[in-house]
């Protein structure tokens, strides 16, 4: 919850010189009152743009709630489904993450899933349990070509925001019991193709190290997407 209309865009003039040669796609996801503008100033840019939370429903009696239509009319290609804080302080829940995930499909959005474990799961052993738990119930129902389709972001709940990292070691490890829980319900092949992701305190000085790893496909940026310049060093990390 970051940013007024104006300082999207001064953001995003800043921010398109300095990523404009990247072969790594870039996605911005921005609060609503920014997604018009946005779209607007990256017009002709190669920086997309996502939502940050969608509902399941296409219309109704759900005030203050933004359906998937609506985002798809305005030009948004992406949208973060059950993210970590909607989980820990708006009841987000696997079933209501299954229902946005289905949703995002079928009004032809590009669905970037959250799955992660608390500090309390992770020290009681059952992280990976929780985790594969979550990516199970998120993509229950869901077609082969939509699992494949799907871009998952591990990022566990003791890393967002408190400037804690998983080491590239245990990222890495469970990033590869993720595509291992998907390979064993849609197949080596699919597992392969999906896009996972590392959110969790990704910043300049770790993202090399994070994205050097086997199976770690890019990152969830939080607090260090709110600046230019730290946020370009990540995208061009390979330089």
């Amino acid at each position: 919850m970051n940013m007024l209309p104006d300082a999207a865009i001064r953001f995003i003039d800043e921010l398109t010189p300095l990523v404009k040669d990247t072969e790594n796609e870039v996605v911005l996801c921005v609060p609503y009152t920014d997604l018009f503008y946005s779209l607007l100033a990256t017009q002709n840019t190669n920086i997309k743009i996502g939502a940050q939370n969608m509902h399941w429903e296409e219309s109704g009696a759900y005030t203050g709630e933004v359906s998937g239509r609506m985002l798809k009319a305005i030009g948004v290609e992406y949208v973060i489904i059950g993210h970590s804080e909607r989980r820990q302080y708006f009841a987000e829940t696997d079933e209501t993450v299954n229902k946005k995930l289905k949703a995002a499909f079928h009004y032809g959005l590009k669905p970037i899933v959250c799955v992660g474990e608390t500090l309390e799961q992770r020290e009681a052993g059952k992280a990976e349990e929780v985790v594969t738990t979550q990516v199970e119930k998120a993509l229950a129902g869901l077609t082969e070509e939509q699992v494949a389709d799907t871009i998952v972001a591990y990022e566990p709940i003791w890393a967002i925001g408190t400037g804690k990292t998983a080491t590239s070691e245990d990222a890495n490890s469970m990033i590869k019991t993720i595509r291992e829980k998907i390979a064993n319900s849609y197949g080596q092949n699919i597992a392969n193709g999906v896009i996972i992701q590392y959110g969790g305190s990704v910043k300049s000085t770790n993202a090399k190290e994070l994205f050097s790893m086997s199976d770690i496909d890019g990152g969830l940026v939080g607090g260090a997407s709110l600046k230019a310049d730290e946020f370009a060093k990540i995208v061009n990390y390979e330089n």
